[in-house]
């Protein structure tokens, strides 16, 4: 360390001591300024001359009575207690009703008490001059800090000036961490009563959360960081929105998940996701998966893709004995294998490039892997894509005819456990997408009776946050480019849940799932498209002046609301709390093989006939085309 960070450390250790008197000290310098104010003043009155030789000889005594009255203003106005490192237009806004009320009470006892030997302009002017050097001393003192902690954060580029909303444990971690970084520490606020006015590791607490916008006012900040790692549901979103409303972006320190895998608490990151989700995530009661993992072999299909990568990152956590990836795509299979070697060293992979339509090939892999668990996530889910007449037949192939395909090849190969990943939008459909997920629902319940050996079984759940497709990474990219940001109705609504929870909640679904049923999720109230945008954009530090919504209309097939449960579904409780057992229905393997048999998937057949060839078999789907 040279010889000048030496200096500036020994300062910033210097004020850090004499913080704790600092009220006492704010007022003695501040009248200290007063004083050389009265001075000041007479000198610019009388001149240099006779500024002192004209003056009364009671002047002193007048001045020391000036003092008090002064010193009393400042105390009831609580001047002292700002802190002048924070110092803004608030600040100046205050120090200018305690000048001159103290100099209209000065001014009123010196005529009062007839001691008109003192200049009515000294009388007049000592405020504005007052005034004048108690905002210079602020300016400069907070030159010298923000310039102190600049060069001792090394000063490279702009220097984030952070409010910490949190003053606990993840706080204090937080702050010692970020010393050593580019960032100006203003302060901390939090809820808790016995913390306010003591000091996180040096840093003070200011106020209660609710106090944020007179704080924001104050001070000159760049981004707030949400601290309380452990703040779940609605008072998690309570904090967010108080964030939001500040105009301000908004960081927050790891989660609790996140802090366990050993994730500093320092790296402070954007909002994710899962911390816009007005409820607190589902925990999903996992006993049984590690009984069901552990020492077996895992099959994903659909590995490199959003869902699929989870399950793959969860089943790992269970120390399976090989994890298969089967995956069509070469980029994501590549991408996920370097992530999964990194995490998981000791982990046994094999990587599979394939296709479920691929009957053979998927029927191979199974017999020389031998999984007892079977993850099919292989899907195209993009509802308004698989509504063009190019993509329709893509769908139906893809959805009900690898669905069925990969089932039948499981099966056979003597699988112990089969899971399929539906959606809410198999719940009557009026999309082609959530059309052939129905469908393919169907034909692992025909599957399921004709194949005892073998569990069948279906996983039912909402709009993934953060999933490839999904609306956070649209708006995301909306506002990185300035907006607008589209949606589609402003009464829009979806059931929502975070990638991990529905990873989870296979993995739930395969410990406790019995053949032919279909498991959901109960994921709380839905949420509105809307109010996400909205929250999206205020929490990256812009209004909604500067990036508007525009709202484009419903798309192809798409619905206002979705829903989990279809009518004539019942529903069975299991032993978590948060999932339930819908049925899939009654249907014979006959007649599955009979609509199978006779699907036209010829490239000439357009979306009118895959949607009448799914009603055939789907007699709840109702399209929607508009």
């Amino acid at each position: 360390m040279n010889a000048s960070l030496r200096a500036w450390g020994a300062v910033d250790r210097l004020l850090n001591r004499l913080r704790k008197g600092r009220e006492g000290l704010a007022l003695l310098v501040d009248l200290g300024g007063v004083a050389v104010a009265w001075q000041a003043t007479y000198l610019f009155r009388l001149g240099f001359d006779r500024w002192l030789s004209a003056r009364p000889d009671y002047d002193p005594w007048v001045l020391a009575g000036l003092l008090g009255v002064w010193a009393v203003v400042f105390r009831v106005l609580r001047i002292p207690r700002a802190l002048w490192r924070f110092s803004g237009f608030g600040e100046v806004k205050r120090l200018t009703v305690a000048c001159v009320l103290a100099g209209v009470l000065t001014a009123a006892g010196v005529r009062a008490l007839g001691l008109d030997a003192i200049p009515r302009a000294v009388l007049a002017l000592h405020p504005v001059l007052a005034l004048m050097g108690l905002v210079l001393l602020r300016i400069g003192y907070r030159m010298l800090y923000e310039h102190m902690r600049a060069r001792l954060h090394r000063g490279a580029g702009e220097v984030r000036q952070l409010l910490i909303l949190g003053a606990g444990e993840a706080a204090s971690r937080l702050v010692a961490g970020l010393r050593d970084q580019d960032c100006l520490l203003h302060g901390l606020l939090d809820d808790e009563p016995t913390k306010r006015g003591r000091r996180v590791a040096g840093v003070p607490v200011l106020g209660g959360l609710d106090e944020l916008p007179l704080w924001v006012d104050r001070l000159p900040l760049t981004h707030l960081v949400l601290a309380i790692p452990s703040l779940r549901g609605t008072a998690r979103q309570r904090v967010l929105e108080l964030a939001a409303a500040t105009g301000l972006p908004v960081l927050t320190v790891p989660s609790l998940e996140e802090l366990q895998e050993g994730v500093p608490p320092e790296r402070v990151r954007d909002i994710k996701p899962e911390d816009l989700l007005g409820r607190a995530p589902v925990e999903l009661d996992e006993a049984g998966i590690g009984e069901l993992i552990r020492g077996q072999t895992v099959l994903v299909t659909g590995a490199g893709g959003s869902i699929g990568s989870e399950l793959c990152r969860q089943v790992a956590r269970y120390q399976p004995a090989r994890l298969v990836l089967y995956e069509l795509s070469e980029f994501n299979l590549y991408s996920l294998d370097q992530e999964l070697q990194e995490r998981f060293p000791n982990l046994a992979l094999t990587r599979l490039m394939g296709d479920v339509k691929d009957y053979d090939h998927l029927l191979a892999s199974l017999f020389e892997w031998q999984p007892s668990l079977v993850l099919h996530a292989a899907a195209f889910k993009h509802v308004p894509l698989m509504e063009e007449q190019a993509n329709a037949v893509a769908c139906l192939r893809n959805n009900t005819l690898g669905t069925f395909q990969a089932a039948r090849a499981a099966a056979e190969a003597g699988v112990a456990r089969f899971v399929l990943i539906s959606t809410d939008k198999a719940v009557n459909p009026t999309n082609i997408m959530g059309a052939t997920k129905r469908a393919a629902e169907r034909v692992i319940s025909a599957l399921a009776q004709e194949h005892p050996r073998t569990r069948f079984m279906a996983v039912r759940f909402g709009n993934v946050l953060g999933s490839s497709g999904s609306v956070i990474p649209k708006f995301k990219a909306q506002i990185a480019k300035g907006g607008p940001v589209t949606v589609t109705h402003p009464n829009i609504i979806r059931y929502f849940m975070t990638i991990p929870e529905a990873a989870r909640l296979v993995l739930q679904a395969a410990a406790i799932g019995d053949t032919g049923q279909v498991l959901v999720l109960d994921m709380g109230e839905p949420v509105k498209i809307v109010d996400l945008a909205r929250d999206m954009i205020r929490l990256s530090g812009h209004s909604l002046e500067d990036i508007a919504i525009e709202f484009t209309g419903l798309r192809p097939g798409e619905k206002l609301f979705e829903e989990l449960l279809a009518d004539n579904d019942t529903t069975l409780a299991t032993r978590c709390r948060s999932v339930r057992i819908a049925r899939l229905g009654g249907v014979e393997p006959a007649e599955v093989r009979a609509w199978l048999r006779d699907l036209d998937l010829s490239p000439e057949a357009g979306v009118e006939a895959i949607a009448a060839q799914l009603g055939q078999f789907v007699p709840e789907y109702r399209r929607n085309a508009s």
